[in-house]
């Protein structure tokens, strides 16, 4: 899989490591380092399909883009929906497709949920509303994973304020594990 790098005005199709990293050190204003470089080769030998970007500074960002074009004109002269954007979008879709499977797949038992969520507490020496990350573990019987999300979100819905923020079942901010028949003491 190939490369595409685009900073400003400054763009390269790559299709090495070194390629990639001859063009970024290039531009002095990214400040590359090891850090950025090691984070890089993960998003390149990762499964990830989606664009990538990093920061340069405020509101400043170069993306990167995972493409099996070959050459800088056939990249630029793809047209939306056929090759590598078909090729993206049916790949997302088949992991969200997995991830929904292993979600609702019924096993009915104990399971252990962890939910990190944005709660909403009011400040007692200014009267205003904050967002406090807030993390949940509790363990339930469910008939699936989403069941178990279902009962933990419920369960916090009636005891902290409606304007608290829960995250999406198939986020990173939902985890399970379960249990079994019983549950471990």
């Amino acid at each position: 899989m190939n490369l595409y790098i685009r900073y400003f005005d400054y763009e390269v199709l790559t299709t090495s490591f070194d390629q990639a990293f001859d063009f970024l050190y290039s531009i002095d204003e990214i400040g590359m380092n090891p850090k950025i470089e090691q984070d890089i080769r993960d998003y390149m030998n990762s499964n990830i399909l989606f664009p990538k970007r990093y920061k340069v500074r405020a509101k400043v960002y170069f993306i990167m883009i995972k493409t099996t074009a070959r050459t800088m004109e056939e990249f630029k002269n793809h047209k939306k929906g056929q090759d590598d954007g078909a090729e993206f979008v049916s790949a997302a879709k088949q992991q969200q497709n997995e991830i929904m499977q292993q979600l609702n797949e019924q096993n009915s038992g104990w399971y252990e949920g962890v939910v990190d969520f944005k709660r909403v507490v009011v400040n007692p020496s200014n009267g205003k509303c904050v967002y406090i990350d807030t993390r949940f573990v509790a363990q339930c019987k469910a008939v699936s994973a989403s069941d178990c999300y279902e009962r933990l979100v419920d369960h916090l819905k009636q005891r902290v304020d409606e304007r608290s923020q829960f995250p999406s079942v198939k986020g990173k901010n939902f985890q399970y594990r379960f249990l079994g028949e019983k549950p471990e003491l």
